[in-house]
């Protein structure tokens, strides 16, 4: 074999206790390299490098902008970006990536036989996998096999685009180093390549990219990045996913989080393509949208018409949170099916997203048993999807308080929250109604301690309509004062919905669970003849000031729970 005119010099490296840590790094590789070292003086320098990087510069589609900071807002970034992102998804399977590797890795660790090659370089012709992405182990390419630009002749704007070269930049590169960080570069360099005295990698990218690509490699350097702005954070991010640079993402995704985040730009990380919504290096990201969102749309009654025309990605995350504050959860199920109908008219479609998608996000068990009986007959789903969801809550209803406790925390650290109560305007209750010997009404409302709580000094809570001779009522609860103002209390109050001038006579009952015995107890019984809009109750039901009812020694109180009843009767 033919021997190097090399004269290989002794090297020798002393590596401190310390270092041997590095393996330990999450983002180690095999090389030993931690991915937070800082090799910025390395870049594009001879003397640390041992391959050339070509990067030849392709045009962009014409109305495509070059320059991230150039768009006046993230909006136009998003369109821009959307635009590439059809054009490049519609002709998927002509564009091409030209990679040229005419160097070869040795194949064992032996430095002699290392030097020892004396190989022809390899060309390489490797055809990219879609949308906008390069493959780099295709091993059974053939060299000096003709790339597929031809294919692009039926579309003359794109096949300019991928055969005119606009301008080519070469850089020195460290193969050891990039291929630390990036499985991409790895397997590109670890391909089958020889050693041979011309080592390069031609790769091609857009002029659109460049700016992003470049700052990329100075990160996977130096962990440091020139862009600072949403726009071109966002291409630096793509490049990153593109180029399979898992550090670079998280570093990206730390810097959007800490900009201010405005539902516009929520949307829009919302709306990234599904190969970097999936990446776990941008879900807090993600997590982030959903959550400012979800705080910013809290009142889907205050922004109803802009909540219509939110995506669905938008919606799912309104929808998703706890804390949504409507007036109950039938309004939630009225709100899905007028979103669904605005945005998936034919039917087919509209089943599909409710079944897929939107359905589960509706907390059925917190519906009203007049509501779940419209769902049963509710075109817009599936027959069979409704039977189990109805069901479903009516088996919730019929639960006890405990078991429906253990069931909401069995899934209140899941993505399925439909047994997790939400913050309603309007409180549920359970109502068991009776026809004989006379039309009669249980009904149980059950009070957390915080939110008694946040009734001082002044504000009250309703619970859900309930029905009486098809007559509609409700409870509410308040802190007010007493009859002589000398100090608050808490009280319960029984009305009737507006219905006209209509009058309507009832037997009424006011209990309360109570320690020791744990017994319902009655506090107060009466006669009341109702008409629409009017009210009866008791300033105070337990007889005792605020501070004692909520004091810690409170036998209102049942495990952080005021359980209230109230019994309807029409006797005829």
């Amino acid at each position: 074999m033919k021997q190097s005119n090399r004269e290989l010099q002794p090297v020798v490296v002393v590596v401190g206790r310390d270092s041997s840590s590095s393996s330990s790094s999450s983002d180690s590789s095999p090389s030993g390299l931690r991915s937070d070292s800082d090799f910025a003086f390395a870049f594009n320098n001879s003397n640390f490098s041992d391959r050339d990087l070509r990067i030849e510069i392709l045009p962009d589609f014409p109305y495509y902008k070059h320059d991230a900071d150039a768009f006046s807002s993230i909006s136009d970034w998003a369109r821009n970006r959307k635009r590439r992102r059809d054009d490049l998804r519609k002709d998927a399977s002509e564009a091409t990536v030209e990679q040229i590797l005419s160097c070869h890795m040795p194949d064992s660790d032996d430095a002699a036989a290392y030097e020892n090659q004396d190989l022809e370089p390899v060309a390489m012709i490797e055809e990219s996998p879609p949308v906008d992405g390069v493959d780099p182990g295709r091993p059974d390419d053939k060299a000096g096999e003709p790339s597929n630009v031809d294919a692009l002749a039926g579309d003359e704007e794109l096949a300019m685009d991928c055969s005119t070269v606009l301008r080519v930049e070469t850089l020195h590169i460290s193969s050891l180093l990039l291929a630390a960080k990036s499985p991409f570069f790895y397997k590109l360099f670890s391909n089958g390549m020889r050693e041979s005295d011309q080592r390069h990698v031609t790769l091609r990218i857009h002029a659109s990219e460049e700016a992003a690509f470049i700052d990329l490699l100075n990160f996977m350097y130096g962990r440091t990045l020139s862009a600072s702005t949403p726009a071109a954070l966002l291409d630096v991010l793509m490049a990153a996913d593109k180029f399979e640079v898992a550090s670079c993402m998280r570093h990206c995704s730390k810097l959007l989080r800490n900009l201010p985040m405005t539902c516009e730009s929520a949307l829009l990380y919302l709306d990234l393509p599904s190969t970097v919504l999936m990446a776990e290096a941008v879900q807090p990201l993600t997590d982030a949208a959903k959550q400012f969102l979800a705080t910013h749309y809290k009142d889907i009654s205050k922004f109803q018409e802009e909540v219509l025309n939110l995506p669905l990605a938008g919606i799912e995350a309104v929808l998703s949170s706890d804390d949504l504050q409507v007036a109950s959860e039938d309004a939630v199920y009225d709100f899905v099916l007028k979103w669904a109908r605005i945005h998936y008219p034919k039917l087919e479609d509209r089943r599909g997203i409710l079944g897929s998608r939107l359905g589960r996000l509706i907390r059925f068990p917190y519906m009203t048993c007049r509501k779940l009986k419209k769902v049963l007959s509710c075109n817009d789903f599936d027959p069979d999807l409704t039977t189990k969801v109805v069901l479903e809550a009516l088996f919730f209803k019929a639960e006890t308080p405990y078991r429906q406790r253990s069931l909401t925390a069995e899934e209140a650290s899941g993505s399925h929250r439909r047994f997790v109560e939400r913050a309603y305007k309007y409180r549920p209750v359970k109502v068991v109604e009776f026809e004989v010997p006379h039309q009669q009404c249980i009904v149980y409302l059950d009070l957390k301690r915080e939110e008694c709580g946040h009734l001082f000094p002044s504000g009250r809570v309703y619970s859900q309509a309930f029905h009486l001779g098809g007559q509609g009522f409700f409870l509410s609860a308040h802190c007010n004062m007493d009859q002589q103002s000398s100090f608050h209390c808490f009280g319960l109050f029984l009305g009737m919905q507006e219905k006209g001038s209509v009058s309507f006579a009832v037997e009424y009952e006011f209990a309360a669970r109570s320690k020791p015995s744990d017994d319902y107890v009655s506090k107060y019984k009466g006669n009341y003849t109702f008409t629409g809009g009017k009210a009866v109750g008791y300033r105070n039901l337990f007889g005792i000031p605020w501070t004692t009812f909520m004091g810690d020694e409170s036998p209102c109180f049942i495990n952080g729970i005021l359980h209230l009843r109230a019994e309807l009767t029409i006797r005829s």
